[in-house]
């Protein structure tokens, strides 16, 4: 189904509506449903991974997609593309996009359970209740393929999505955290590695870091340890208690355009959580319509108060938010905009 902003009693869709109208939302429920290109129209894919079940981030990332092209659009005047952000359902719906080359950007999202489809039992703690079918993991690596031989596409993963790339790509694999760990939930520390700090992006993250140390904005069950396989360059690892890099990798570069600007890169936090009081709002509006356990809706309460914990954990938040997502995906939208305009 296609082109509404959004559906307010849909907590997959935004809170946030345009109010350019050239701006709109698309959802691929199944692989008939996708949409055809539209003349004059940019198309951003979301890889949606929650598989059905309640969540910020999908709505999130969505939200923030559409912000950033109604803001490009406006910046970049008269004769721009629209923008239209096409999500498509890959667990539930097995629906994965057709072609790489018709998106210059995907993102795909978390989302629960194991890592490897095949282990979603529904009964282990870390399957999370879910039993699916694994098809769709073949259907998506073979996507992965097509994305990374094509130059033109960028892909952002989060936190579920940063587990399968390294799955797929071969540098990392995923391990359930150990209980002397346990689930790593809140605001938590990660240490920027060196190769961040001479990264032509990342460099600036990291001057403008605590010496390399970054908050960021956790909800997972797994780490991802070096596997030794494949592409794939470490930007960051989860911090020690001690305030020293661990193992677990949690932010990681396959490739970057020759501006430095990163093409396929991912994170195993949640930077596309922005704004607090917008996802209070959102989160209880999730629980006033679906059956939720009271920890699920207690960790997120408590998520976003630690996010508004103090004016300098805010700001934290916020720059890695930025560097990780929002600047990234700007330059990657408003250069694809400005050369379909360019060409028109």
């Amino acid at each position: 189904m296609a082109g509404e902003p959004g559906n307010p009693d849909d907590e997959r869709l935004p809170l946030f509506v345009v109010d350019d109208p050239r701006v709109s939302y698309a959802r691929v429920d199944r692989p008939g449903d996708e949409p055809p290109p539209v003349k004059n129209v940019l198309d951003v894919a979301v890889l949606d991974m929650h598989h059905g079940f309640p969540n910020l981030g999908h709505a999130s990332v969505v939200d923030r997609l559409m912000r950033i092209g109604q803001e490009e659009r406006k910046r970049l005047g008269p004769g721009t593309p629209g923008v239209r952000v096409v999500s498509y359902d890959v667990r539930l719906g097995q629906a994965v996009p057709a072609a790489a080359a018709r998106f210059p950007l995907v993102v795909g999202t978390g989302g629960p359970g194991a890592l490897d489809p095949r282990e979603n039992d529904g009964v282990s703690p870390y399957a999370q209740g879910i039993r699916e079918d694994p098809a769709w993991e073949r259907l998506l690596w073979r996507f992965f393929d097509a994305l990374l031989a094509e130059r033109g596409t960028a892909f952002l993963g989060i936190c579920h999505s940063f587990g399968l790339l390294a799955r797929w790509a071969g540098f990392g694999e995923a391990v359930v955290r150990p209980p002397e760990k346990g689930k790593s939930a809140g605001v938590v520390t990660n240490v920027l590695t060196e190769a961040a700090r001479r990264h032509p992006f990342f460099a600036g993250f990291h001057h403008a870091s605590l010496g390399g140390r970054i908050q960021v904005l956790d909800s997972r069950l797994f780490d991802i340890l070096p596997a030794g396989r494949g592409p794939g360059v470490v930007l960051a690892n989860e911090a020690t208690p001690d305030g020293v890099p661990g193992e677990a990798i949690t932010m990681a570069e396959l490739d970057r355009f020759a501006d430095g600007t990163p093409r396929v890169w991912a994170v195993n936090h949640h930077p596309e959580i922005g704004d607090a009081g917008e996802q209070r709002a959102r989160l209880l509006r999730i629980a006033d319509s679906r059956q939720l356990s009271e920890e699920w809706l207690r960790e997120r309460m408590q998520a976003l108060e630690a996010w508004n914990a103090s004016e300098a954990a805010e700001r934290r938040l916020q720059m890695t938010s930025s560097y990780t997502l929002g600047e990234p995906v700007r330059t990657i939208l408003a250069r694809a905009l400005a050369e379909r305009r360019a060409g028109a």
